[in-house]
Parts: structure tokens; sequence; C-alpha cells
């Protein structure tokens, strides 16, 4: 088995190194914020993702444990994944200022070591950064490429909410290499794993990455621009989507009408290929169209809210569901954000419940009230709007809406299952994307 290091406490780097220990691989996670590692030194997650706190209790401190030490933790390691964010800038490209630091760090930590030694990159970056930025950054510290040290990109396809799952069973482990020992060391830690196998060269893994997310992005979309039709026609979008999908060139995922996407992977590597496209003077008129639809659509929700219930001033409005997704609690590009500010801007009093990211919300747009069931949410509001698909809104019953002042439901992921239980109890229920003819 394999000695791992991780370098990064985040999403990527968590998963990815309790994964690593699951398979029986000893994994060493390096952090510079105290309470990550403190947190997984005691067997605790500092995110919300299923089955990961069962996962680390059974492999930490046995195989999987944290440190802040770079030196030690690669002196006593044979690769290193670099798992470090790389957020957007204000115009839409990367921040690759932590990958950077981290690089130059780490090829330091690989020098000390004075052997040879695997580098492979996990973060989400644009083509030409892992052979420009990262290996620039190790060999500052008189180290080689080929020589002294390996150096692999090893994509993730992570989605939150099933990343466990996801990591245990890839659709395909990408690797692309500088050279074939990079390639072959990386593979050798995938043994078992039963998925197809790419290897390419390091760019092209790396826009293997973005091309994913910008074409399921981009079915998103179109899913989205192709309800608002539907709504005006009498259509429900979501039969459509069933009857294409049986293309066999098409097929079903990601194809749900809704408010939008977001998360830390879809807007920002959208966004991130748009500007590289217009820093080399290309057009991006597709890509920037997926951006515009996703913006609109969120406020399409409140359009529709309003179009039922009249003007929104001084109403008192629920948003159920304040992750950009259901279970996580991570509220990075949630919907639910242009949501609240649309409401607010129109004069409403909004309220918020989330099983899991309810505070992370409340942090980053704190003129909200946020309550701790479904029940505060409901009770004498005038409205609501589901935006994130957790279980129990699935469930939602006119027992539920009963407390509501006016009993008024936009599902904007179209989860309810009891729709004729609401609408029976006299709740007007809107589903995105779900037409229908006067």
């Amino acid at each position: 088995m394999a000695r791992i290091c991780v370098v990064g406490l985040g999403y990527v780097g968590v998963v990815t190194g309790a994964i690593f220990a699951e398979m029986g691989h000893h994994v060493v996670a390096v952090d510079v914020i105290p309470e990550k590692v403190d947190a997984l030194n005691a067997g605790e997650s500092s995110i919300y993702e299923p089955g990961l706190d069962e996962l680390l209790k059974d492999c930490v401190p046995a195989r999987f444990n944290a440190s802040m030490d770079m030196v030690a933790a690669v002196a006593d390691s044979d690769i290193t994944f670099l798992c470090v964010g790389t957020p957007s800038t204000t115009d839409g490209g990367q921040d690759t200022s932590y990958l950077e630091a981290s690089s130059k760090s780490l090829g330091e930590a690989i020098a000390a070591k004075g052997e040879y030694h695997v580098v492979v990159v996990k973060s989400t970056v644009l083509p030409g950064t892992t052979d420009t930025l990262v290996k620039g950054g190790l060999e500052a510290a008189g180290i080689t490429c080929g020589e002294d040290f390996g150096l692999a990109m090893n994509p993730e396809f992570l989605r939150e909410g099933s990343a466990v799952q996801d990591a245990r069973e890839p659709d395909r482990v990408v690797i692309g290499g500088f050279d074939q020992r990079s390639i072959d060391e990386t593979a050798e830690l995938y043994v078992g794993i039963g998925c197809p196998f790419v290897e390419t060269d390091l760019r092209t893994a790396e826009m293997i990455k973005y091309a994913s997310n910008s074409f399921l992005a981009t079915k998103i979309s179109f899913a989205n621009e192709l309800s608002r039709l539907c709504e005006a026609v009498g259509i429900d979008v979501y039969e459509v989507m069933d009857g294409i999908a049986l293309d066999n060139r098409i097929k079903r995922s990601f194809l749900n009408a809704g408010m939008g996407f977001g998360g830390s992977c879809f807007p920002k590597d959208v966004r991130a290929l748009v500007s590289l496209a217009n820093s080399l003077n290309l057009d991006s008129a597709l890509l920037s169209a997926v951006l515009d639809v996703n913006r609109s659509q969120p406020l399409h929700g409140v359009d529709l809210l309003e179009a039922a219930n009249g003007t929104l001033a001084g109403k008192r409005i629920a948003i159920l569901g304040l992750a950009f997704k259901g279970n996580t609690d991570d509220v990075r590009e949630t919907r639910a954000l242009p949501v609240a500010e649309e409401l607010k801007k129109r004069g409403a009093v909004v309220v918020g419940y989330d099983p899991e990211a309810a505070e992370n919300f409340k942090a980053m747009f704190p003129d909200i009230e946020i309550v701790g069931s479904i029940h505060e949410a409901l009770t004498c509001a005038n409205g609501c709007i589901i935006q994130a698909e957790w279980d129990e809104f699935r469930e939602l019953s006119a027992d539920d809406v009963d407390v509501m002042a006016d009993k008024v439901v936009v599902d904007g992921r179209r989860i309810v299952e009891d729709v004729d239980g609401l609408e029976e109890s006299g709740a007007i229920y809107i589903g995105i994307g779900l037409g229908s003819i006067e």
C-alpha cells in the first residue's frame, strides 16, 4: 500500500484522503488551518456529506490523519495530491494563488526529502496550469520534473451529496501525465477500481474536467430555457425531457428544469472557460448563454410566485432549501441567494429553512429570518419557494401548508410527491416548467 500526502482539507481533499485510506493506503493531509487539522484528527469532518463521518470513524487515526507540517508529511509519503481551492476572480477567471503557494512549499519539501516524489494535481485548473504554474513552483526549489519528481493531473468528478459513493465507484479515472512514469505511479493507487481509465497528457486531463462540467451545465440551462416555452404553451417540460431522453444519444440526467445550477463547480468552471476564451480572443456564445439562462432562472421562480400572489410587498415568503442542492451544507453559488435578494428587492419579508445549510446561508445573507423547521417557515407565510431537493420537501403535505396565510407553493425543483393532495386542500401549486392551458 502507498503512503499518500493530501494538501488541502477542503471538500475534495477530505473525501479523496478518506477514500484512499479506506482502500488501505496510509494518508496524511496537510492544511494551514488548525481547526481543520484538529477536526480531522478527532475523526470529524468540517463539511456535511452523507456517509463521510462514518468513513472517517473507520480510518482515523489508523490510516488517515492530518498535520500542519508539509516537510514531515512529504518525507513520510511517496506521492502528494494537491487539492487546494481555485476560486473565481472578479472577471470570471481563476485565482491560483493558493495553488502557487502550495506548489512552492511542496517543492521545498521534496527538495529537503531528496528522493523522487510524484505530485498529482486534483484541483480544478485551466489547461496549461499544471505544466506551467505548478511545475514552475515546484522547480523553484531547484528540483527537476521527470528526474526529481513526477507530475500528473487527476481531476475529480465528485457530486456533493453523493461524493463518497462517487469516489468508491467512479464513472472513469482520468490521469494526465508529464511522462509515463507519473501516469503509472498514479494509476497504481486505483488498482481494483472497476471503471475505464483515460491516460493522456496534462492539458487534456485539465480540459476533460472543464468540458464535462460545462456540458452538464449546458444540459441544465437547455432544460430551463425549454421550461419557459413549455409553460407558455401548456406543456409539461418534464414529459418532454422524458421523451427526448429515450434517445440514447441524449440520456435523462441533468435535464431537470428548476431554479438553475449552483455549487462550487458548474458556475465557476463555465465562467473560467468563458474567461479563457475571451483572453484568447475567441467567441464563447454558447457558454455565455448557459450562464445568462442560469442567472435569470431563479428570478423566473419569483415571477411565478408574484403572478399567483399579486404584489410581494409586505408579504412573508418562505424559501425552503438554502444550500445549492439537497444533501449538502454548501451555499456556494446557491440559487437561494438571488431568490432572497429579489424577494427583498420586491419588498417581501424573507424567511428561510434548510436542514443543514441555514447558518452558512445566514452568514452570507444576514437579512433573512432563519427558522428550524418547515412548520415554522410556513406559518403565516403568503407563499413559499422550494429551492433545494431535500427529502422532507418532497413530502410536503396539505397539513404542512394549512398553516400558511396564502397557500401558494412554487416548486422550483419539481420534487413534491403529493401535488394532488396540496391542490385538494386549496393550495395553488406551481411547478417550474409545468404549463397549463386555462
